[in-house]
């Protein structure tokens, strides 16, 4: 007999990618919700403050409320429906999935937040990779 225990806990990842770059800029988060990502676009916007950045984002409820902050630097568009495979971060959760968490478990949400810093340090620093996945020929006309 195998014992097994399930236990839902969850961490969210918010990530932005820079296709023409290949930088990500990632937060680990206790809940996805309005404000986490209001969080989010103001950190991003801090961290590249003399910059214009264009996030494209799916229509999710908290990407699209009207609570959601707004920062000058940053420009959101939004993407079709059921269309994940035009958002370039989208692929880089599928390059995380195959390559850093196939087949495994965690016994913990701590050593799973633990293990997910640690890939995003090693994808962070992998440009080229990222760029790979994410530099698409029409996102840049």
């Amino acid at each position: 007999m195998v014992r097994k225990q399930f236990i839902r806990q969850y961490i969210y990842v918010y990530a932005a990618v820079c296709p023409s770059t290949g930088e990500v800029f990632s937060l680990i988060m206790p809940c996805c919700n309005i404000e986490a990502m209001s969080e989010f676009i103001v950190e991003i916007s801090d961290y590249y403050k003399d910059y214009k950045v264009v996030m494209f984002m799916d229509k999710a409820g908290w990407h699209t409320s009207k609570e959601l902050i707004k920062k000058d630097n940053i420009r959101i568009l939004h993407l079709p429906p059921y269309s994940p495979e035009l958002n370039p971060a989208e692929h880089l959760w599928d390059h995380i999935r195959e390559n850093y968490f196939k087949n495994e478990m965690t016994v913990s949400i701590e050593q799973l937040e633990t293990k997910l810093e640690k890939v995003l340090l090693q994808v962070e620093s992998d440009n080229a990779t990222i760029k790979s996945l994410t530099n698409f020929k029409w996102l840049f006309f």
